[in-house]
């Protein structure tokens, strides 16, 4: 009988009301759609539609069938609320106003 070898990661998402971070204990090479699959995530943040945000491990964009190794972290990233450039034009405007 040949044993299975697990590793772990983890898969993180900021919504917008909570923030979860969850350990998953997964098989050897699973990809980034497997485990955001078995954690439970989706379940926990049903506006997660993983076919239309972006992910990423450690801050870099990865594509959902990208092998994982143990200790990675999958972060799932929700839509901007505010155009970031829009968002500092803004703040200097108000801070010229001062």
């Amino acid at each position: 009988m040949v044993e299975q070898i697990n590793m772990i990661v983890q898969v993180c998402y900021a919504g917008l009301d909570r923030t979860s971070l969850l350990d998953v204990q997964v098989p050897l090479y699973a990809t980034v759609l497997q485990v955001i699959q078995q954690s439970g995530i989706v379940q926990a943040h049903p506006e997660i539609d993983v076919s239309v945000l972006k992910v990423g491990v450690f801050g870099k964009l990865k594509a959902l069938d990208s092998q994982l190794h143990a200790g990675d972290r999958i972060e799932i990233y929700r839509p901007l609320v505010a155009d970031p450039m829009e968002a500092r034009r803004r703040r200097a405007k108000k801070q010229a106003e001062t």
